[in-house]
């Protein structure tokens, strides 16, 4: 349906404006043509966005099935849950960490033999939205984590173990790989190459860790689709700050439930850049559906499914490097598209 109706959007357009001559007829073929393969394009986008991987929150090592051993485990939980370090203290969960024992599900073995308690996951979302807290989605970004230089074998397993460890205290999907970071002749890799690399192995970001292992602090870069962010810091500093960059601010009124936004994005004067627009928007934090509903010579407007609507994809989409607000959409949701951020 929206393709027969963006072209007729274009058929009529080139009836239209074709009595005017022939610059405008020129101009109305293209976009009569970037209309076209827009809504081709936008037959691919009326899937659910598939970025990130789901992670088992609430499924939580644990030693014995006592009483402060269910309550650690929810401390545990609430923290991967709401991706936040203060959650295991925070005075608005203590009587969820009090009755932990009422929210679990079942007891159960890990993958490699460990004792897991699983806590009944809505019952626990139910308390923490309840609490005023927000939740990070289950559906989150595969980060390839590299270290330059490469450590050799005992330093890098040690390496892996303390950044898997801290990962899954947070809620992260990783895993280190020995990624090229620069090209065959030397030069350092951009942000966007090291992004198609990452792609190639499955990944969403890179999270690059610089500098020599007796080093006290690291130099820690993270490229995502949306933003590349820098800092310094230990091993478990890279996945601690990646996270905190990854998920939703805390306190605020945004309804955790999805619900439609749309989004006009200027800028988009060819079908590269549209391609790159969608690609940034499927790997907003919280966007579940994205699909065209309009295309104009250089902007296309988006109808998306998102976790908090307008306000939560504006929230998204505030560190954005390629995605800006434009001054003039105080009353709408208008970004400019900017490729080289």
């Amino acid at each position: 349906m929206l393709l027969y109706a963006a072209l007729r959007s274009g058929a009529r357009a080139t009836q239209t404006m074709s009595r005017t001559g022939p610059k405008s007829l020129a101009a109305t073929r293209h976009v009569r043509g970037l209309l076209t393969l827009l809504a081709v394009a936008c037959c691919a986008l009326s899937t659910p966005c598939t970025a990130g991987r789901p992670v088992r929150v609430y499924e939580v090592d644990i030693d014995g099935q006592s009483v402060p051993a269910v309550q650690d485990a929810m401390r545990q939980a609430l923290v991967r849950a709401t991706g936040r370090r203060e959650a295991a203290d925070d005075p608005a969960f203590a009587s969820v960490i009090a009755d932990a024992a009422r929210y679990v599900g079942s007891y159960a073995t890990g993958p490699r033999g460990e004792a897991q308690v699983v806590f009944d996951a809505a019952a626990v979302e139910r308390a923490i939205s309840a609490a005023g807290r927000s939740l990070w989605q289950r559906e989150r970004p595969f980060t390839l984590v590299v270290l330059d230089p490469p450590r050799a074998r005992a330093a890098a397993d040690a390496a892996r173990a303390e950044l898997e460890r801290v990962a899954a205290e947070r809620g992260l999907p990783i895993t280190l790989i020995p990624l090229a970071l620069a090209d065959a002749a030397g030069n350092p890799l951009s942000g966007e190459a090291l992004l198609q690399a990452a792609q190639r192995y499955g990944g969403d970001e890179v999270l690059v860790g610089r500098g020599a292992e007796t080093d006290g602090a690291l130099q820690w870069t993270l490229h995502t689709p949306l933003l590349s962010a820098s800092w310094t810091g230990p091993l478990g500093a890279g996945i601690d700050h990646t996270v905190d960059l990854l998920v939703p601010q805390q306190a605020t009124s945004l309804a955790d439930a999805d619900a439609e936004a749309r989004v006009e994005i200027d800028g988009v004067d060819s079908l590269t850049a549209y391609a790159a627009v969608a690609q940034l928007l499927q790997s907003v934090p919280g966007v579940r559906r994205a699909n065209v509903v309009a295309a104009d010579p250089g902007s296309v407007t988006f109808a998306l499914t998102v976790r908090g609507g307008a306000a939560g994809l504006e929230q998204a989409l505030s560190g954005s490097a390629h995605l800006v607000r434009s001054a003039g959409g105080a009353a709408r949701l208008v970004y400019r598209y900017q490729p080289q951020g």
